[in-house]
């Protein structure tokens, strides 16, 4: 079975931890919109007062940075995690200055420390994230202690008892723990996935790649036909000209090797005509492929079909299909001790095929993840401790490719007394049964 790389460029990942400097521009300015709304509806509508001079200098500051920003670097410009750290820690301290001079943690707009550190919990190393989260709770603590009196009406300032203001702070402690953590979770999922499917994409395009050179072949051989009749032509009219001699063996030789090319660029014609040679799979012919590249290793192969022959399964030739077959039996061959069993069975309903080990058989921790990607327990000391190990990004892909042909997976272990892992893919019936008529119709046209 021919192999491809499968891990994403080193470049690529690193790609996946920056952000576009546009993204935090176009947030800054809705951050800047908002207070300043909110700093003059507290001093006007609800005539609070304010140090406005203050809070408009800090919020000036932000809209002061942003065209800088948006002047000195592109739209597509991309920052990297420490750029990007920087800025969003300068959000964080203007936030805190505002608050400084709002009432502090006493200010209900506190809840707004969390953004900063959900945009990099999405976006950026989970590093980035701590040390974000780290300054604002340190911004918190200050504030907690040290701020000025929160905007009231009443001629005496309003201040919250210590404990309340304590439930703040711990409050924001968890929720940037808890929230943090979540969001950067879902984005690693999200990453991992988009990866995966890429990798997924580039192993079907490249097995398509390799399953349309018979269609390139046949097209050059429509391209060759007409010079090597020349030349056979030629070749014939130089035999009957020149007398027996030292040439007549050599011209004798040419020409049979111009026939040799007809012949073979012959064969090469018909693919197009007729499909190529073994296009349409017995399932005999199919589990042969498929356990073909594993014999060599040391485990045993059984072979079991199980059906009324009348009515036996033939199947097209799918690269996708004997991509993702293939590397459930490779994976079965791994953690075999003795022999891996492949079985097929049909009815006029649905027809299945079983590639089971006797091996450990999946590990109860990751039973409920596999064919998720990059789920692999896999160690170079002990690489058969567990038949989960190795099923990582390769697994995902084969359930992505046989799932897209029809298929649908079932994976467990086997009974006891017996162990092993059981993998069974099972399409329905349909889904053979045009191959079946089309199969007929080209027999009867040959």
């Amino acid at each position: 079975m021919v192999t491809f790389p499968l891990s994403p460029p080193r470049d690529r990942l690193l790609n996946q931890h920056q952000l576009r400097l546009d993204t935090l521009i176009r947030l800054r300015w809705l951050a800047i919109a908002g207070q300043s709304v909110a700093v003059v509806a507290v001093h006007v509508a609800f005539g609070f007062p304010l140090p406005l001079a203050a809070c408009f200098a800090f919020i000036a500051m932000s809209a002061l940075l942003n065209v800088v920003l948006r002047l000195r670097y592109p739209v597509s410009h991309r920052l990297s995690p420490p750029a990007a750290c920087a800025l969003l820690a300068y959000d964080v301290l203007q936030l805190a200055a505002l608050l400084f001079l709002t009432g502090g943690m006493e200010n209900p707009f506190s809840i707004l420390f969390l953004a900063p550190v959900m945009i990099s919990a999405t976006a950026l190393p989970p590093q980035t994230t701590a040390i974000l989260g780290a300054l604002v709770m340190g911004c918190a603590t200050i504030l907690g202690v040290a701020h000025l009196p929160l905007p009231w009406t009443a001629p005496q300032p309003l201040e919250m008892p210590f404990l309340y203001v304590a439930g703040i702070w711990t409050a924001l402690l968890l929720a940037l723990g808890f929230i943090g953590a979540y969001a950067w979770r879902v984005a690693e999922e999200g990453r991992e996935l988009s990866q995966a499917l890429a990798a997924t994409e580039l192993v079907l395009a490249r097995e398509q790649h390799l399953s349309a050179l018979d269609g390139l072949a046949a097209a050059a051989a429509h391209e060759l036909g007409t010079p090597l009749a020349t030349i056979a032509l030629v070749s014939k009219e130089l035999e009957r000209a020149l007398a027996p001699g030292p040439h007549a063996d050599d011209i004798a030789l040419l020409r049979e090797q111009v026939a040799r090319c007809r012949e073979i660029l012959k064969k090469l014609t018909s693919l197009d005509e007729h499909g190529a040679p073994f296009d349409v799979l017995s399932m005999s012919h199919l589990l042969e492929e498929i356990v073909a590249p594993h014999r060599n290793f040391g485990v045993a192969f059984e072979v079991a079909l199980t059906g009324d022959p009348a009515i036996a399964p033939r199947w097209r030739r799918n690269p996708s299909v004997l991509y993702g077959l293939g590397n459930i039996a490779e994976n079965a061959v791994d953690f075999a001790k003795e022999r891996v069993r492949l079985a097929v069975r049909w009815d006029d309903d649905e027809v299945a095929i079983e590639i089971a080990d006797d091996g450990p058989g999946f590990a109860p921790e990751v039973m409920t993840k596999i064919g998720e990607p990059y789920i692999s327990t896999r160690s170079d000391s002990h690489v058969h401790d567990v038949e989960a190990g190795g099923l990582g990004l390769g697994f995902f892909i084969a359930k992505t490719l046989l799932e897209r042909s029809g298929a649908t997976l079932v994976l467990g272990n086997a009974a006891p007394p017996a162990s092993g892992a059981v993998v069974r893919a099972i399409w329905p019936r349909a889904r053979f049964a045009a191959v079946a008529d089309a199969t007929g119709a080209i027999e009867r046209h040959a």
